[in-house]
């Protein structure tokens, strides 16, 4: 589908990591009537201010990026925050877009939203087939909830809503909060600080055995660019890097990267969460679209901006 460059595209979230990726990516792609709003502007929990927004801005395209998120110990203590506000935000601008005739909307999920012991890598049509890691079902139970919003709305009203499921993400705009954020924003944090304190060594929650997938944000912006151009299906679609490594191994990497010299020291009695999550992003692939940041350089760019963003 041609989107015109001077189509007004409003970004929700679009100062979070994978908002600003998208922001970022929509201006490289040459789009100049980007439409975005801070949280003091515009609280998307409330159902009013966000119909008001959209009679008042008339976006033709949206960009669903933003949400409450967390790691393991965000989600298993604040379960009732995950679930009631993801829930109310994206009912919000979704119903909304509908409401004000947005030509597309992109909704973004989460690999959380497939079931803890799916077939590896993950595959679209794993949704819905067994239980949620619960470490974080709250909001895996929201994101899947957003998801089969856009695809009711498709079949109803025939609305051009989709949805991606980015895998884990990194780089500029994490949030690092030493509780809250995820584990490779985590691990840098906490690699500096012990460079920093000249600390002998450096605690890391769980076995190290996990594997995990990781993709730079502004692949995902330029992911989401490429489907909200050329990909209207009701099925959702993965947005990967095509491979994973071990905690331990991301560990010892963001180790390299930042300069640490100290040992690592793995507390096993904290959890490991899911045992593997790798998404199988044949179908992105296909269409003609591969990530171009390597795990390494893409944890160097990160600890830049964390770097940069600490001593501002």
């Amino acid at each position: 589908m041609e989107i015109a460059r001077e189509a007004r595209i409003y970004v929700a979230g679009h100062r979070g990591l994978a908002g600003g990726a998208i922001w970022r990516a929509l201006q490289q792609r040459g789009y100049t009537n980007l439409v975005g709003r801070t949280h003091a502007e515009l609280e998307l929990l409330d159902a009013v201010a966000v119909t008001r927004f959209y009679a008042e801005t008339k976006p033709q395209y949206v960009f669903v990026a933003a949400a409450k998120v967390g790691g393991i110990l965000a989600n298993s203590t604040e379960p009732a925050d995950f679930i009631y506000q993801n829930l109310q935000v994206q009912n919000n601008l979704i119903h909304g877009a509908y409401q004000a005739g947005v030509t597309k909307l992109l909704f973004l999920g989460s690999s959380c939203i497939y079931p803890k012991l799916a077939p590896q890598p993950l595959k679209e049509e794993s949704l819905l087939s067994g239980p949620l890691e619960p470490t974080n079902e709250w909001y895996a139970v929201a994101k899947i909830a957003g998801i089969k919003m856009c695809q009711a709305y498709q079949r109803q009203y025939g609305c051009d809503f989709v949805s991606v499921m980015p895998t884990n993400l990194y780089g500029p705009g994490d949030s690092y909060h030493p509780q809250n954020s995820h584990v490779l924003p985590a691990l840098i944090r906490k690699f500096h600080e012990a460079k920093v304190a000249q600390a002998p060594s450096v605690t890391c929650w769980g076995s190290g055995s996990p594997l995990r997938e990781f993709l730079y944000s502004d692949d995902l912006g330029r992911a989401c660019v490429f489907l909200m151009e050329r990909y209207s299906e009701e099925q959702i679609i993965n947005a990967g890097f095509g491979s994973d490594v071990t905690i331990r191994s991301l560990a010892e990497l963001v180790q390299k990267v930042v300069g640490y010299t100290g040992t690592i020291h793995w507390d096993t009695t904290k959890p490991d969460g899911t045992p593997r999550k790798l998404m199988d992003s044949s179908r992105l692939f296909a269409l003609g679209w591969n990530p171009q940041v390597q795990l390494e350089e893409g944890i160097a760019l990160a600890y830049r901006d964390f770097v940069d963003r600490r001593s501002a």
